[in-house]
């Protein structure tokens, strides 16, 4: 079992990576549609590994 320091790290990195991404993309002035639709392609793609 997880210890809670460990899991609430997780929590936070997961948190601040996403941040990150988002900071990325309104900075390059990409539109948060593309990152969207990037991020649903990659879900899918890895989604469809699992069926192998």
């Amino acid at each position: 079992m997880m210890p809670l320091t460990h899991f609430l790290m997780l929590i936070a990195f997961v948190i601040l990576a996403a941040g990150a991404t988002i900071g990325l993309a309104v900075w390059a002035d990409l539109p948060l549609v593309a990152l969207g639709l990037a991020a649903l392609a990659g879900s899918l793609i890895l989604g469809a590994r699992q069926w192998r």
